[in-house]
């Protein structure tokens, strides 16, 4: 369990690195955010040779005192429903609903063009539970690491697209 803690990104994938970063084809005119996390920074430049703009809003969930646990460790919250566990807090730390009140105001607040952004499973999630209009359906998600979401946003009607989630290089 990573959450906050500044840990290394593993980037010894060159194929699904070059793959991913080919599907996504970032221009010079797109905007590369990435959470203030080390790992995301380090994969943000092993994708496209630079770092983004970070973003703390798109820092992953706080899980508190479970931070550094194996997720055998993890009390089982297999019993409660989606909409429940959104609101689970973690000892010491944010619930996934504490993640999408941070995350869906900046998405909201992103400015007309194509917005790339390099970041945890928790914000993909809380990014899917908004263009869905319910943010526990995020976490029917799984994400899986170097995979790639896209969603959109039309700025005149406010409505979402979700285009795919989960590619992840052949």
């Amino acid at each position: 369990m990573a959450g906050r803690r500044d840990v290394d990104a593993d980037c010894r994938n060159s194929a699904g690195f070059t793959a991913l970063s080919r599907r996504v084809g970032l221009a010079a005119q797109d905007r590369l955010f990435t959470s203030p996390a080390l790992r995301c920074q380090q994969t943000a430049a092993a994708l496209f040779g630079r770092t983004g703009q970070p973003a703390p809003a798109l820092w992953e969930q706080d899980f508190g005192a479970w931070e550094g646990l194996a997720y055998a460790d993890l009390p089982d919250l297999g019993t409660k429903t989606l909409p429940e566990l959104a609101a689970f807090t973690p000892p010491q730390g944010e619930s996934f609903a504490d993640v999408a009140a941070r995350v869906g105001p900046w998405l909201m607040g992103c400015a007309a063009g194509r917005h790339v952004v390099v970041a945890h499973a928790g914000v993909i999630r809380a990014a899917l539970g908004m263009a869905l209009e319910a943010t526990h359906l995020g976490l029917g998600f799984v994400i899986a690491p170097l995979s790639l979401t896209r969603i959109s946003r039309d700025l005149a009607s406010g409505a979402w697209t979700v285009h795919f989630v989960n590619w992840t290089a052949p």
